[in-house]
Formats: C-alpha cells, structure tokens, sequence
C-alpha cells in the first residue's frame, strides 16, 4: 500500500495530539483523577476497575498516562516550534547572504554547538524555580536549535546558486522575498522532518530531565511517571506502572521515523516505492529482450 509508513506515523501522532487535547475532558468523563490516592487499591495490577493497574499510593496509571500526554507532548511541540524559528532564522540568513552575515551567525551557531547542551539544561533547570512543563520547554528550545540551523544553512547555500533563484535576482526581486517565495518552500521537506525530529528530542529530554527528577511538583508527565516507577516498580516488578510511559515514548518515536520515511520518499524520488517498482520492472523487460 502506497505511502503506508508516513500514514502509519501520522495517525499516531494523531493520536496523541487528540489525547494531550482532550485529555482532561476524558479523565472527566471516565471518573478518573491522576492525583488521587486510593490506599484500599495499591499496586494492583491491571483490571477492569483500573485498565492500567495503580501505584504505590494507589494513584490510577491511565489516568496519569492521560494528564502526562497533554504535558509531554506540549512540551515537545512547544520546544520543536522556538527551536524551528531560531534555527531559520540562524541558518537561512546565514547561507542566503554569506559574507559577515554568515560570519556572525555561524559563530553564534558554532557557539551553541560546542555547548555540552545536557550539563546546561541541567544547571537552568536547576536553578529555575518554576520547572514546569512551559519552562522546559523554553530550556530545551533554546538550548537545541543549532543542529537544525546548521543542516538549513548548507541547503540555503544550495539553493541561492540555482537557475531558478539567480533568474529571480536578474528580475529585481529583493533578497528578503526570495528567501520567503523561493527558498523556504524549497526548505519545506527538511522543515517537516527537523520539526518531526525535534519533538521526538524534546520529548526525550523532558523525559530525561523529570526522571533527574528535575520537574514541577504539580505536574505529570511521561518522565515524572517513569521517575517515581522506577524507585519502587523496577524492584517489585510493577510492569504496568514503568511500560506505558516508556511503550509511548517508543511508539512517538517510531511514528516520528515514519512520517520522515515517508517525506523522503515524496521528497526523493529515488526512494518512492512505485518508481523503484517501475525501474526494477524495465530492467526485466530490458532483460528479457536481449
């Protein structure tokens, strides 16, 4: 089936961002609360009462899986989108204009890129004192957008010398609406798949930082779920409380491959599964033939 894999990715996605949406509303309608203790019902395992088992406290996982979706998944498009428009606006002007242009944003990109990026996040994290979901990700967006500008520099530095672009210039057209009309649609592929890769980051270093336990205190996510599983669950062998948030953290991440897999192959049509077909078909007429 054609194009399977980006639909396959995309729908999980869809997923998720349904949940993180509506989250709340379907912890409502189920009668689920994620912060009550229930002391008659502690670690049990899953049943129709609780789908997900519970806690060490008797808390219900799927209701805290359902909260924790809203506050991952936030954080991860949250970064992905400050990190997108800081590496845009680092990286296209960069590799458009050259010169003392380039000059002076490559060496504030080059600046960040050396940074040891986990060690600072840590340290403003640490000495932030609202670490909620928000902050996070204002932290991991500042900090991981120079991977991205890099990657957008090279492929402006392509374009600007193409038949298209240069014929555009001859025209009179400004430099500014060249990067706008002629360039960034041109970008949009790498776009897709440097967002894509950028929530799946940001997802993971959220993740990364509340089981440092670095996070809100009234706040749930996949990594604070994981943090408090992992002194009591790992030792009990509480499976349902530890799996969930790390089979989701697993799933977005192959939904993230996916959709990319299926933007190359839109975006290059050497990996288009119907042309490979077509191809490998004349090769066996040619074949035949002789």
């Amino acid at each position: 089936m054609k194009g399977w894999k980006a639909r396959s990715g995309i729908a999980i996605c869809a997923v998720f961002g349904v949940i993180a949406i509506v989250g709340p509303w379907l912890n409502g309608l189920m009668g689920l609360d994620p912060w009550k203790i229930d002391y008659q019902a502690i670690q049990q395992p899953p049943s129709a009462e609780h789908w997900l088992g519970t806690t060490a406290q008797g808390q219900d996982v799927l209701a805290q899986m359902i909260a924790g979706t809203r506050n991952s998944v936030s954080v991860g498009v949250l970064a992905a989108v400050l990190g997108m428009v800081l590496a845009v606006l680092m990286g296209v002007p960069a590799g458009f204009f050259g010169g003392r242009v380039d000059a002076v944003l490559s060496f504030f990109t080059n600046m960040f890129l050396v940074m040891p990026v986990l060690p600072l996040i840590l340290v403003v994290a640490g000495y932030v004192q609202d670490t909620g979901p928000i902050t996070i990700a204002l932290i991991i967006g500042v900090f991981g957008w120079a991977p991205g500008a890099r990657t957008l520099r090279a492929q402006t530095m392509s374009l600007r010398q193409r038949d298209f672009v240069m014929a555009m210039r001859m025209l009179g057209e400004t430099r500014t609406r060249l990067i706008v009309v002629e360039v960034l649609p041109h970008l949009a592929g790498w776009l897709s798949a440097m967002f894509l890769h950028m929530v799946l980051s940001a997802v993971l270093a959220e993740a990364g930082l509340a089981f440092l336990g670095i996070s809100s205190a009234d706040s749930i996510s996949w990594g604070t779920i994981i943090n408090q599983a992992q002194q009591v669950a790992l030792l009990n062998g509480l499976w349902w409380w530890f799996v969930p948030p790390g089979l989701c953290i697993a799933l977005l991440g192959t939904a993230t491959g996916l959709v990319n897999f299926g933007i190359d192959e839109v975006m290059n049509p050497r990996l288009r599964t119907s042309d490979v077909r077509a191809v490998r078909k004349m090769k066996r007429v040619l074949e035949g033939t002789r």
